[in-house]
């Protein structure tokens, strides 16, 4: 029986060759959730069917924001405490390189967090609840890494301390592209996924090597996309959003590809 952390190795290895604070918010992480359940195998949308239902939900959008929400919920407290530090990563460098010990000391953070909640996904020998718990990670942290301010390498706090202007109202270069820039489409989560999915499968860059761990080559196409998103105004115009929003788009499709590509990979045996 392979043990947690080499199943997670072991799934992770396959992926990698495959051919082919919060982050989002609502709309963002419902649209990525959406589009891979578009996309599941028939194992793996019958095991994540069977494990919704344990919670009494049907779409893995109704799950995709629960590791933000449980903030909020006075019972989840040390939970949230516990996973706080899993939602981003800060890389210390501009080269957007990955270096363990120092940018995810301990293993605390979403390049770490990815493959230890997909490993408790894919035992089987874990409790039901244990593994409906795993995949409201996985949902979440894939939609996380892909947003380009939770891979950033400033020190800002991953832009929420870069103030903008934007629609007439100040706020952090962070919460514009948690949800400002993708409000502007002005659609909700089930619209704006299939405005996505009907663009077709999106293309993802090649494999990098180390190919043991795609969940960093993930991180440091965020880190990049950083380097080009502040504007040195601080004003988020309409030349602005016209430049972004479709780096957005192409981060959500990449988000929603990838996130089925996992779950397939993960639940494919039952």
């Amino acid at each position: 029986m392979l043990s947690v952390r080499r199943l997670a190795a072991a799934l992770f290895a396959t992926l990698a060759i495959t051919p082919t604070a919060y982050a989002w918010g609502p709309l963002g992480h419902s649209v990525v959730a959406q589009l891979a359940q578009r996309h599941l195998s028939p194992a793996a949308e019958a095991e994540v069917e069977r494990l919704l239902a344990v919670d009494h939900t049907k779409s893995l959008a109704d799950i995709a924001s629960w590791p933000d929400e449980i903030r909020n919920d006075p019972k989840q407290q040390d939970l949230w405490k516990e996973t706080r530090p899993l939602h981003y990563i800060d890389f210390r460098d501009p080269s957007c390189k990955y270096v363990p010990p120092r940018d995810c000391k301990n293993g605390q953070c979403v390049v770490e967090a990815i493959p230890h909640y997909v490993a408790i996904l894919s035992d089987r020998n874990q409790p039901d609840a244990a593994r409906l718990q795993a995949l409201k990670f996985v949902v979440h942290f894939v939609g996380d890494i892909h947003q380009p301010l939770h891979g950033g390498y400033r020190d800002d706090a991953g832009g929420n301390t870069y103030q903008v202007q934007f629609q007439g109202q100040g706020m952090n270069l962070h919460r514009v592209w948690d949800s400002g820039l993708l409000g502007t489409r002005g659609l909700d989560w089930k619209a704006y996924a299939k405005r996505l999915d009907a663009e077709g499968a999106a293309p993802l860059p090649a494999p990098i090597a180390p190919l043991d761990k795609p969940a960093a080559q993930w991180a440091e196409e965020s880190c990049q996309i950083t380097r080009d998103i502040y504007p040195s105004n601080h004003k988020i115009d309409q030349t602005y959003v016209d430049t972004e929003l479709p780096v957005a788009d192409s981060r959500l499709r990449e988000a929603g590809r990838r996130l089925a590509e996992v779950l397939n990979l993960a639940l494919q045996n039952g």
